[in-house]
């Protein structure tokens, strides 16, 4: 499933984001307006009703008793639509009115849109709603005792919501209005702040197979600087890959050139004589040029599988006693027939390293093959695993000619070749050892025999964490 755009994903992400915090702040300002609506609407009616009662103790409650000749004066109110109310008056006058009671409950003063509201109940104080007309009004009753009467003031609850929607909507709306310019604008800096990645894109786009140029991290931004890195890293692995694909191919090419071609001559001599002597003779030559091609082709597979180790596999726990008893018995037949005598001597108990399992097999059966290889008929080689704080050492000392010390570092090199040997070598043993240790962080050191004459081959492992402290 192919994934979405980056650019419309963080421009989404942005947009939520502000939604999550514009959305509850909205909510929030919308609750806070309405409270502070209704507080400042209750403090209005309650100001509004004191205000009433100086007024009446300025006329006099007589005064009104007398002019309300027990019906109560009613105060007109202008209706919402007339043009009068839009010259001398405010829309909301004909929501908002008031009530004057005596103490036995006649009306001595009330606007004409409250004068169907009974009279209030005796005790009644504070405020309170009641419905009126289809319409929800918010009372405040005021109890004058002093002068005998009950003042109300009073308001539509329709009015407070339209105040508070147009006070809402004066704030908010702006910013509703703004959101899609907004989205446009979060678009456009999506796009500018991901320029470097299109940058890098045609880079990458327009850079040729085998180039060794490493992308620029110096002014790039912070974060793709990881992101660059890792590519140099990675190019630089993969050319290193390339290069050892290309030198193993040019070693395969060059090392079985002949003996393809000396079994190809002897399968040639074979078919051309008719002496049934020679004709077995070249066969035999053949088989022989067949053995040394598949030792050949053996040797560069491992160093080829060697090359891959450390790219293709995990480290592992390897006991270096028990690899080391495995290869021995492994090769119990070629020691038997080399006539050559393997003194073996392991450890007690297991050395533990991380590593290849495959890999020290290797490493140990090349050194033993390599040492029985230069050792003459009647010789001695000497296997020993043991300990040294901290390492796993195998020691391989063989009563050969040695190589002089001068000469040591060379025979590491790829189908290096030093001195006559039994078998059939092909100067790889020594560079599958070399490599073998590297992916082991082994140290690999090349030392005259102690016997007097011969070669040492001593690797140091270093052990596992725990078992580096166990002497």
């Amino acid at each position: 499933m192919r994934a979405g755009s980056l650019r419309e994903r963080l421009r989404w992400l942005i947009l939520g984001v502000l939604a999550v915090v514009l959305l509850p702040l909205g909510a929030y300002s919308f609750r806070r307006t309405v409270q502070e609506v209704g507080e400042l609407s209750d403090g209005r009616l309650a100001q509004s009703a004191r205000t009433l009662q100086v007024l009446v103790e300025k006329i006099g409650v007589d005064a009104l008793k007398s002019q309300a000749m027990g019906q109560g004066v009613v105060v007109p109110i202008v209706p919402k639509a007339t043009q009068e109310l839009v010259l001398h008056g405010h829309t909301y006058e004909s929501e908002v009115g008031f009530q004057v009671y005596d103490r036995s409950g006649h009306a001595l003063l009330v606007t004409g849109n409250l004068a169907a509201l009974p009279p209030p109940v005796p005790g009644s104080v504070g405020f309170h709603d009641v419905q009126l007309d289809h319409y929800h009004w918010r009372l405040f009753t005021l109890p004058v005792t002093a002068q005998g009467i009950v003042i109300r003031s009073a308001e539509r609850n329709d009015s407070r919501r339209d105040i508070t929607l147009a006070l809402w909507l004066e704030h908010a709306l702006p910013p509703l209005i703004a959101l899609p310019v907004l989205a446009l604008l979060v678009g456009w800096a999506v796009r500018r702040g991901l320029r470097p990645l299109d940058e890098l894109a045609g880079t990458l786009a327009r850079r040729q197979p085998g180039s060794h140029d490493t992308l620029a991290v110096d002014g790039a931004p912070r974060e793709l600087e990881p992101v660059l890195s890792a590519l140099n890293g990675q190019f630089a692995r993969l050319e290193d890959a390339l290069e050892r694909e290309r030198r193993f191919s040019a070693d395969v090419a060059h090392e079985l050139r002949t003996p393809l071609a000396s079994t190809m001559i002897n399968l040639e001599n074979a078919e051309a004589t008719r002496d049934t002597q020679d004709a077995a003779e070249a066969l035999a030559g053949a088989r022989q040029s067949l053995a040394a091609l598949a030792r050949r082709v053996e040797q560069l597979l491992s160093l080829a599988r060697l090359e891959s180790s450390s790219r293709s596999d995990q480290r592992t726990d390897v006991d270096v006693t028990a690899v080391a008893a495995s290869v021995i018995e492994d090769m119990s037949l070629a020691i038997a027939e080399s006539n050559v005598e393997l003194d073996v001597s392991l450890a007690d108990g297991p050395l533990t390293i991380r590593g290849y399992e495959v890999a020290l097999a290797t490493l140990l059966r090349n050194l033993l093959e390599n040492a029985l290889r230069h050792v003459p008929d009647g010789g001695t080689v000497q296997l020993a695993v043991g300990r040294e704080p901290g390492y796993a050492v195998v020691d391989v000392i063989d009563s050969g000619e040695g190589i002089p010390p001068e000469r040591r570092a060379a025979v590491f090199a790829r189908f290096h070749r030093e001195g006559a040997s039994r078998g059939d070598g092909y100067g790889l043993g020594l560079s599958i050892v070399q490599r073998a240790a590297q992916l082991h962080d082994a140290s690999i050191q090349l030392l005259d025999s102690p016997h007097g004459h011969g070669l040492r081959v001593c690797v140091r492992f270093p052990l596992r964490q725990p078992e580096a402290g166990v002497l």
